[in-house]
């Protein structure tokens, strides 16, 4: 991975074809997706369960570009290793997950990965500025984690832009994950975020078997973020 901050969509297979997901990820990398976002949910730290490493290692060889695993768990560290093994590129964490979130970044960049730090949306940035030297990315959540398909906390945006400065001129991509849409990726975009994580907003409407409305869908948003990306 080299950095950059150019927008990137990166779709959450949270909403593809639970069925299909190699033939998912192949579809939507064909029509245009810059990563490939796996949430993973442990119904502990969120009302939800999803997959773990085994999913990860199985979609991986159909995966070309960035494997981005958010781990919505707690305890986190103990899981780190198998999801580096299981092939995730960038592996981000709770700030909220754990009482020693520097020794958890520590941790994922040990095992060779780009070490993402994730913040609910009750949370605020004092902590971060004591981390940013330890990270790849942030992921602003602009829903409350635990399930798809919820509408965007609009507050967060000015946590973004805030955020953004604080960051200044350090490599670090600042991640948007929950409700992203054509209407609201460029009120993130504008804020300072270069990494939109999109779920039904791709998916709607397309299949493996028609996946042309996935690349209408991730060109619309890309179009609309790119049109006010600072």
């Amino acid at each position: 991975m080299t950095f950059d901050r150019r927008i990137k969509i990166a779709p959450s297979i949270l909403s593809a074809d639970f069925a299909n997901f190699g033939a998912e990820c192949r579809a939507i990398e064909a029509e245009g997706a810059d990563w490939v976002h796996v949430d993973v949910m442990d119904g502990h730290f969120v009302p939800n369960i999803t997959f773990g490493p085994a999913t990860c290692a199985a979609i991986r060889p159909h995966i070309k570009g960035v494997m981005d695993v958010h781990l919505m768990i707690a305890p986190v560290d103990s899981y780190l290793e198998a999801f580096a093994k299981a092939g995730a590129d960038v592996i981000t964490a709770h700030l909220e997950a754990g009482p020693h979130i520097h020794r958890t970044l520590q941790a994922i960049r040990g095992l060779g990965k780009k070490a993402g730090l994730a913040l609910n949306p009750g949370t605020g940035l004092d902590a971060v500025a004591h981390l940013l030297d330890m990270v790849d990315l942030v992921c602003v959540m602009t829903v409350n984690p635990g399930f798809g398909g919820q509408k965007f906390i609009e507050s967060q945006v000015a946590k973004t832009r805030a955020l953004r400065a604080m960051i200044g001129d350090r490599p670090i991509h600042i991640e948007i994950d929950g409700g992203v849409t054509v209407e609201t990726a460029p009120l993130v975009a504008a804020a300072g975020a270069d990494v939109l994580v999109a779920g039904s907003a791709v998916f709607k409407g397309g299949s493996v078997s028609n996946p042309a409305p996935y690349g209408a869908n991730i060109r619309a948003i890309r179009a609309a973020a790119e049109a006010v990306a600072v």
